[in-house]
């Protein structure tokens, strides 16, 4: 579900608020009552609920054993001196 940030035009009061796409804006502000609240534009961001979301589950080929977050990526292998022909 998206997460929305709204701000009161009276008193200024920013949020946050989960939900639905199809759910109307809220309109009433918590801080002061008014009826003043507007949506603010910004990257909207969401949460996935429920089980089954795994790092693996977006992922192909051989890059399925790395995490996410960058542990476990394997490190650059180094290559060995060239001996001297001389």
């Amino acid at each position: 579900m998206p997460i929305y940030e709204y701000q009161c035009k009276s008193c200024g009061h920013e949020l946050e608020a989960i939900q639905k796409v199809s759910d109307d804006p809220l309109k009433e502000c918590p801080a002061c009552g008014d009826l003043e609240l507007t949506k603010l534009i910004s990257a909207a961001g969401f949460r996935l609920k429920g089980g089954g979301w795994y790092e693996t589950d977006f992922k192909g080929g051989k890059d399925k054993k790395k995490n996410l977050a960058g542990e476990g990526t394997s490190k650059p292998e180094s290559k060995p001196a060239a001996a001297d022909a001389s």
